[in-house]
């Protein structure tokens, strides 16, 4: 056992960070700024520490029970912060970017404000949960080999819970090397499960786990994905709504995030905007509605076919990698990128920075990758402005959306 350790904020991945006698920096899952925690299963490395809180001496001004069954009990580690009240939740987050800015970017910039979401729990319309050793559920806090199987999770969209609890019962009907199951309500209220599987299996039983799903009063597409095929509904649909596509946990905080990177543009009408990382086009489609002309590039094909299906004038669609097809692209007055958490791409931050856009909107992820991107695009742009979103009320993860200005 240590001495006692005050923790002084919230690092990148929701750990608490704290400072042991001999001067190396801790981090402690579960801990909340303001705690003094004795702590136990201490890991030491040449330059920093690893440990449990095993003790809480005096709990920090911002700590609260947590809400769900798992997060302690089980160890779950899809929600990082729930130990933290709402107001302490939005303060670290809204740090998170301030610091990696500061420290990675070595921009001179406050925390920036961060839009709350309207609410803090049942928000997530989609569920990745792992099977393994007969367990279904999330894995558990820095075992990634360890599974817990699920009962309910709180910060899922009531009608993902409902979907899980029919099929909890039915778990005679799944397909027997089952590896991930994907739980996911698309915007048209629909709920989906997308069985993913290990391969050499044959899944026969779809139809029936679907008809029992209905008797039970649950409705649902179900889908089946062999990871050496392609995906195919089994139940409830012959086509349906193309459920592996991306979008966003939180379609509207997504939604919130995405008119204010639109808004940040300024006026676009008459103008060429690049729509890069485009998904399914719903920003490109916001840009022609308001008179741009614009070239909008995504690697996931079936994504572009759902926004060519739109078929709105004004708007070239590329499948591709945006790396390989920016040098075919018309010079752009504008650039919206939305790119994956992994961020830029070295050779597109460079071709950005040759593009001579007036302005840039970077919307980002991870604060991480973010700040980076922006020392690559600093010597031809300039910081502008930052405003973060709760895109993930419960975890270390934020949204945030910058302009950047020609120099």
């Amino acid at each position: 056992m240590s001495e006692p350790v005050r923790i002084r904020g919230i690092a990148a991945g929701g750990d608490g960070v704290g400072t042991l006698a001999d001067g190396r920096t801790v981090f402690v899952p579960r801990s909340a700024p303001g705690d003094l925690a004795e702590l136990g299963e201490l890991r030491l490395t040449r330059s920093f520490a690893r440990g449990r809180l095993a003790r809480l001496l005096e709990p920090g001004p911002g700590r609260v029970a947590p809400r769900c069954r798992h997060y302690e009990s089980d160890d779950c580690g899809s929600c990082q912060l729930q130990h933290l009240s709402a107001e302490a939740q939005r303060s670290a987050r809204s740090r998170l970017v301030g610091d990696a800015l500061r420290r990675i970017g070595h921009f001179t910039t406050e925390d920036p404000p961060l839009e709350p979401s309207d609410t803090e729990w049942g928000y997530r319309a989609k569920l990745t949960l792992a099977a393994k050793s007969g367990r279904i559920g999330y894995h558990r806090l820095g075992q990634p080999g360890s599974v817990f199987d699920l009962v309910e999770c709180p910060i899922a969209r009531p009608e993902l819970n409902l979907l899980w609890q029919g099929l909890r019962g039915q778990r005679a009907l799944f397909p027997r090397r089952l590896e991930q199951l994907v739980l996911r309500v698309d915007r048209s209220g629909t709920s989906h499960a997308v069985f993913r599987t290990a391969p050499g299996d044959a899944w026969t039983r779809g139809g029936e786990l679907g008809a029992a799903l209905r008797g039970d009063g649950v409705a649902a597409v179900l889908w089946w994905e062999p990871s050496d095929g392609a995906p195919r509904t089994v139940f409830g649909a012959k086509t349906a709504y193309p459920v592996m596509v991306f979008e966003q946990v939180h379609p509207a905080m997504g939604d919130r995030a995405r008119a204010h990177a639109i808004a940040e543009l300024g006026a676009v009408a008459g103008q060429h905007v690049w729509d890069l990382y485009a998904g399914i086009g719903e920003t490109s489609r916001a840009l022609a509605q308001r008179g741009a002309t614009v070239e909008s590039v995504e690697r996931d094909a079936r994504a572009v076919q759902i926004a060519e299906a739109q078929a709105i004038p004004g708007i070239t669609r590329i499948a591709g990698q945006v790396e390989n097809v920016l040098g075919r692209l018309h010079r752009p007055d504008a650039v919206i990128v939305n790119p994956p958490r992994t961020g830029l791409p070295e050779p597109v931050a460079r071709r950005l920075g040759a593009s001579n856009a007036a302005r840039v909107i970077y919307v980002s992820c991870d604060p991480a990758t973010l700040a980076r991107d922006l020392t690559r695009l600093e010597p031809a742009y300039r910081l502008g402005s930052v405003r973060a979103f709760d895109l993930f009320p419960q975890s270390a993860h934020v949204e945030t959306v910058v302009r950047l200005e020609r120099r």
